[in-house]
């Protein structure tokens, strides 16, 4: 039988009323009170009913989270990171995959599922302005990743720009000169590939290297196979690097297994690094060294941004709609760069 607050109140000898307040953590209550509720609710082994206290306050106690791929582990790492975020408010996360696909982002961000969820995070590849622009449904929205749109939506991101450089600077410092990019992309709308194509730019000019077009390697996406074929391609064009920096860690492991296949030796011959620190590149037979966001301020700060926008914190705060939040990132050093020690 479910332990009700009628119980706890009686084990403790105090109202029903100061039950709730210390479960709600009120902080009126006296420390002795609050021990001795909390004693109680110890013994009785009692669960706050989370669905009936998000209801009183006409909501789900659910939010979205939308992502491209989940069979991604960058994103399947983040989606673990926002549960555990989320879990921390007493909320329940709704994952939704759209494939990267326009009209699938679009079904999501106009609320196909507002009657369901109290908040939408959403990681959009293909969505427009336009499509946001026209986004009628009130559920507080949170974007992800480095498309900016300059529209009232919080945006989280790293400066994949700043991230790409020390990735670059790094391979500078070894002494590599013929550093490869791979991940580029012809269209105009995946802007991360874009801002780590900048960054690699930026920081050989900055060194006063040579940023050749050869060494730019496209790709049709961005998983392990995309990074084979992309680093096979440049090499056959006879356009050999000593290093690569590559768009993810998918697309630097595939480069990895081919640099492999042609004899060449990561990392001294070829030095490799990637960008997600996904837990495969732990892993490997050589261990990769990569940019490493930090998926739990990033998730920290998506839910957040949620729960206040739906208190109405933000706005008695004075906090503006369309606010441009940044995450920290590092680069961790591995094998695939430095070798073995």
């Amino acid at each position: 039988m479910r332990v009700s607050l009628k119980d706890v109140a009686e084990r403790a000898g105090v109202s029903i009323k100061t039950v709730s307040n210390v479960v709600n953590n009120y902080q009126h209550v006296t420390p002795a009170m609050r021990e001795k509720v909390q004693r109680a609710i110890d013994e009785l082994g009692y669960r706050p009913n989370l669905t009936a206290r998000h209801l009183r306050k006409g909501r789900t106690g659910i939010i979205a989270l939308a992502v491209p791929e989940l069979g991604n582990p960058y994103f399947a790492e983040l989606a673990g990171a926002v549960i555990d975020a989320a879990a921390e408010h007493d909320y329940t996360v709704l994952l939704d995959h759209t494939r990267g696909d326009r009209e699938q982002e679009i079904l999501v961000s106009q609320g196909f599922r507002a009657r369901v969820i109290d908040g939408l995070i959403l990681s959009p590849l293909e969505l427009e302005a336009d499509d946001l622009r026209a986004r009628t449904d009130d559920v507080p929205l949170v974007l992800l990743g480095e498309r900016e749109y300059d529209l009232p939506y919080d945006h989280i991101a790293i400066d994949n720009v700043a991230a790409a450089r020390a990735a670059v600077r790094h391979l500078l410092g070894l002494g590599r000169t013929r550093i490869a990019f791979l991940g580029a992309r012809t269209d105009t709308a995946n802007r991360p590939a874009h801002l780590r194509l900048q960054g690699w730019r930026e920081e050989l000019t900055a060194a006063g290297q040579a940023a050749p077009d050869g060494l730019v390697g496209p790709v049709g996406g961005w998983d392990r196979a995309d990074g084979a074929v992309a680093m096979a391609r440049m090499l056959d064009a006879g356009m050999r690097p000593d290093a690569v920096f590559a768009y993810n860690d998918l697309v630097a492991i595939g480069a990895m297994r081919v640099l492999h296949e042609r004899g060449l030796r990561v990392p001294w011959d070829v030095a490799v690094v990637g960008f997600d620190d996904i837990v495969e590149g732990h892993f490997g037979a050589v261990t990769l060294t990569t940019v490493a966001p930090d998926k739990h301020a990033i998730a920290r700060l998506a839910v957040e941004s949620v729960i206040s926008r739906l208190s109405g914190a933000a706005a008695a705060n004075g906090e503006p709609r369309g606010r441009e939040l940044t995450a920290e990132f590092r680069l961790v050093e591995r094998e695939s760069t430095l070798g073995r020690r």
